[in-house]
């Protein structure tokens, strides 16, 4: 994986953070000059691993979330969103359209859904008691396309 440029952003778990995080990638990935839905597609998904973390990863308590986007070579993004939470005791049922943990916060259970639709790969790690580590990438279109 080679690295062109990369920046790293360390946030608390506060709901007004998940806006901060997608104007931080975006104006990181302006340099790459992606076209509007790229962006809007990259935008929404790290919301929602940020939403995740936020909602999910500290329950009732808080802590940070740490933000990584790497531009790599051939136009490709990479986002990290890691947390240090209560972590996934079953990766692939979180991963399973509609199922949630948060049913009374009227969570509709489709993030990890909508983080695969909108990336190429999407990579989930977690230990109960340690916390969860999102990865996506994204290649994007060669320039002036």
């Amino acid at each position: 994986m080679e690295v062109v440029n990369s920046i790293k952003f360390t946030m608390p778990s506060l709901s007004v953070n998940e806006s901060a995080a997608r104007a931080v990638v975006s104006s990181f990935l302006i340099q790459t000059d992606p076209t509007v839905e790229e962006l809007s597609d990259i935008r929404t998904a790290v919301s929602e691993a940020v939403t995740n973390a936020v909602v999910h990863a500290y329950r009732g308590t808080s802590g940070m979330i740490e933000l990584t986007v790497k531009l790599l070579r051939d136009r490709e993004i990479y986002i990290r969103v890691k947390d240090r939470g209560c972590g996934i005791p079953d990766i692939s049922q979180a991963m399973e359209p509609l199922f949630t943990t948060a049913p009374e916060e009227e969570r509709s259970g489709l993030g990890f859904s909508v983080m695969q639709s909108f990336m190429d790969k999407l990579s989930v790690r977690s230990a109960e008691g340690k916390g969860t580590t999102v990865t996506m990438r994204k290649r994007l279109a060669p320039n002036g396309n």
